[in-house]
Order: C-alpha cells, then structure tokens, then sequence
C-alpha cells in the first residue's frame, strides 16, 4: 500500500478498513483488513473490474460459496464492488508453508510432513467431492490457520479452479491445445498439466506429491535449476525431467509409503482411473503409527519457535 493510501481510510462496503498490503494471488491484490464494527482481522482480495482477468475473483467467490463448511476452507465474509474494484473479504489466515519451510531452516521433519499430509489430502477430498480441481498447488497456496485454528490448514488461491467429471477427467489423455504458459506453477505442476492434458483430482494430487517431497529433501528436486532461456523451454525441460524420473528416484530415501503413493497417481492418471484418496491416507497413516509418531499438531516451527522463545527469556 502506497504512503498516500495508508493517510487514508480506505474501507469496502463501509465496514472493512485496508489496513497493508500481504502480497499477490494468482489474479488480485490481497490485504490485511479490519471489520470496523467487530474489530475483528480479516483479508481483502481487490481485482479491477477492467483487469484482463476481471471474471477470475467472480469465480474465485463462487467457488468458496460452494465448498463452504468445509474443514481448511476460509470463511467469506462478504464479496461485491466497491468503486472500480471486485472485492473479497475472508478470513485472515497465518503464514503459508514456503514462509514456514524457511523459518525451519528449509527442512520439515517426516512427522511434520506426514502431519500435513493427513490434513491436505483430506482437503482435496473434499474439494474434489465438490466437483472441482484446484490446478495450483504449491506451499504458497497452502496456509495456516490463526489463533485456536493454528495447527488447521487452509487451501488458498482457487481462482484457477475448475469442474471436472468422470467422463471428461483425462480426454484419453490426448494433449488439449493450449495457448500461453502452464496455468499454475510449473515446479509443481502435473505431468498432464505441463503437456496440456485436461486434468483430473489424480493431477492436484500429483502437485500435491511433489510438496511434500520438496518439503522432506530440503526443497529439492530434480527439475528445479534446469538450464532454459526462456519459459517454454523451461516447461518443457521440466515436463521431460519429470516424464523421465520414476517415483523410485524421486523419493530417493524416503520410506516406500512415497513411492507407492506416486505409484498410484501416475496408474491413475495413464489409465483414465479415480484416484482413491482413503488409500493414500491410509498409506500415510500407517507410516505415522508404525513410527511411532504422536497426532499433537505440535510442528517443527512451533517447536523452534518454543526454543527460540526460551533462549530469548534466558538472555532476558
């Protein structure tokens, strides 16, 4: 937010004050707001109604309003126009998991992942039950909740969502045209994705993998750093990297539950076929319990945060 716009009063619908600017969504600017009348935090999404993309946040609402009630889905508030802008106003949410995989060091612990894990395919489940797929998932969509839903994951940023049915999932897999970039992030994007296949859930899925491996081997992962001079080069240097890595060598080190997990993705998605999200779950969960690991919601950055707390008191 500009110097001249935090000297003004700046509220939507006449309740909700802009308070910062937080950052960018796939389309849209997002800021930090306060309900004047509850006191009560909450996030502004603004578009301009004669952005390029001006149907993208009509879309974005109507989607939320559909998957409302569900568990890691943020709460409208209130949506409509307000001067030369569409609005969004939602529940404030905390950190995104790429803000916290640096806090921790660029590392998360295996019980951290497995906890996220747990969480985040539930949350597709879901939204895939809905009728839609998200198309976008990378950790910078993927946040915390605040307060007492701390330890809740939230899914963000559905703006490039869309409506998928059984008979139309995968168009036998032959290659749709398609113009301009990849819609989404290509790091994390779906095989389908990159060669411009209509997706399925089983591609959100695949996105979703590759998080979670990112999370567990520092985030790294073969395609990140190739060498391209422009972005379809790019695309497609990282569709080849992916095409040619078998989920043996993507999860090089990580226990077989991985393995198994990309082996069911990549089945479904060659074969026309429902992903089984109860079985990846349950893959994971009985990775959880055969380590021995504890449910708490207790993360790897609340625990450094713990520490780093105590250190301060001590030098205090």
């Amino acid at each position: 937010m500009s110097n001249s716009e935090k000297q003004l009063d700046i509220r939507v619908n006449g309740r909700y004050r802009l308070l910062r600017r937080l950052g960018d969504g796939s389309y849209g600017v997002i800021y930090e707001g306060l309900d004047v009348k509850t006191f009560q935090p909450v996030a502004l999404k603004l578009e301009h109604t004669r952005s390029e993309h001006s149907e993208s946040l009509r879309n974005e609402i109507d989607i939320y309003k559909c998957l409302v009630g569900g568990a890691g889905i943020p709460e409208l508030y209130w949506d409509g126009e307000e001067g030369d802008y569409n609005v969004m106003v939602f529940e404030l949410l905390g950190p995104n998991l790429e803000v916290l995989f640096n806090y921790c060091r660029r590392q998360f612990s295996l019980r951290t992942v497995l906890m996220l894990a747990d969480q985040l395919i539930r949350r597709f489940k879901y939204i895939h039950s809905k009728g839609f797929i998200h198309r976008d998932v990378k950790p910078e969509n993927l946040l915390m909740g605040r307060s007492i839903r701390g330890n809740v994951v939230y899914i963000v940023d559905i703006g490039l969502a869309e409506t998928f049915t059984t008979t139309d999932s995968s168009r036998n897999g032959q290659p749709l045209e398609r113009e301009g970039p990849v819609l989404g992030t290509v790091r994390y994007a779906s095989i389908n994705a990159l060669r411009g296949t209509k997706q399925s859930p089983a591609d959100d899925m695949e996105a979703l993998g590759y998080v979670l491996v990112y999370f567990l081997q520092q985030g790294k992962l073969p395609w990140i750093g190739l060498p391209a001079n422009n972005p379809s080069e790019k695309e497609l240097a990282v569709l080849q990297k992916k095409q040619s890595t078998s989920p043996k060598e993507l999860c090089d080190g990580l226990p077989d539950e991985f393995v198994k997990y990309f082996d069911h993705i990549r089945k479904s998605c060659d074969n026309n076929q429902s992903i089984n999200h109860n079985y990846v779950l349950d893959l994971f969960r009985r990775l959880f319990l055969r380590r021995g690991f504890k449910y708490d919601n207790v993360y790897d950055w609340t625990v450094l945060k713990y520490v780093e707390q105590l250190k301060e008191h001590e030098v205090s």
